[in-house]
């Protein structure tokens, strides 16, 4: 393929116009760069890929539309997953349950990831099951078409101690749905959104020690 190595364990395949991922991707990789190609699809589960020792990979700036992370199994010390300006109106974390509509709990995702990000995109609503993804620290969704927060949005996010909502449609915020965060230390980023009235309910129960919320660029 026209990927190169720029260190030991750094694979560039930035700018190669590939329209996949390269059978030849080596899986000593630990930082895989695959940023500005025709990429339209990712497939967690390629036999190809098993058993990658990834912990950065960046699939940013391709035409990813649609994304399914539930058959992520052979990405065990992936940390950080960056997905930004991609065209995506579906990521999908949770699967629906046998015979039923709802969604049910699978086994837990991407176990070591910590910072998901997936700006300028085309969602729509925050992706559901976030809560699967066990050690998710950080969330990027800025610049999509997000228009409410869910009560159960981030439920299960233990560990989450940032989330970046800027610059979305949202209008509404279901009172508690940052409640059970206990962990959110850095900033709720609420900037640039269609929010008319202020928040104090959700003010109040994100009354933890350091924590930035940011509301400039309101409809109010």
């Amino acid at each position: 393929s026209d990927c190169r190595w720029d260190e030991e364990h750094v694979v560039n395949c930035s700018f190669a116009g590939m329209s996949t991922i390269p059978e030849d991707t080596s899986r000593t990789a630990i930082t895989a760069d695959f940023s500005y190609n025709n990429i339209k699809t990712f497939m967690c589960a390629d036999g190809r890929n098993e058993g990658w020792m990834l912990k950065h990979l960046n699939l940013s700036n391709n035409l990813i539309s649609e994304l399914s992370l539930t058959t992520c199994r052979n990405l065990p010390v992936l940390e950080t997953l960056n997905l930004n300006g991609n065209a995506i109106h579906t990521l999908t974390l949770d699967i629906p349950a046998p015979g039923s509509k709802k969604y049910g709990k699978v086994d837990c995702l991407l176990p070591a990831l910590k910072v998901l990000s997936v700006e300028r995109n085309n969602l729509n609503a925050v992706p559901r099951g976030l809560g699967l993804l066990q050690s998710l620290q950080t969330v990027h969704l800025s610049s999509n078409g997000i228009r409410q927060i869910e009560l159960n949005d981030f439920q299960n996010c233990s560990e989450l101690k940032d989330i970046d909502l800027q610059n979305n449609k949202i209008t509404k915020i279901h009172p508690d749905a940052f409640r059970d965060l206990s962990k959110l230390q850095v900033v709720v980023d609420l900037r640039e959104n269609a929010l008319t009235t202020p928040l104090p309910q959700i003010l109040v129960s994100l009354n933890f020690f350091q924590l930035e919320v940011g509301l400039s660029n309101n409809a109010w």
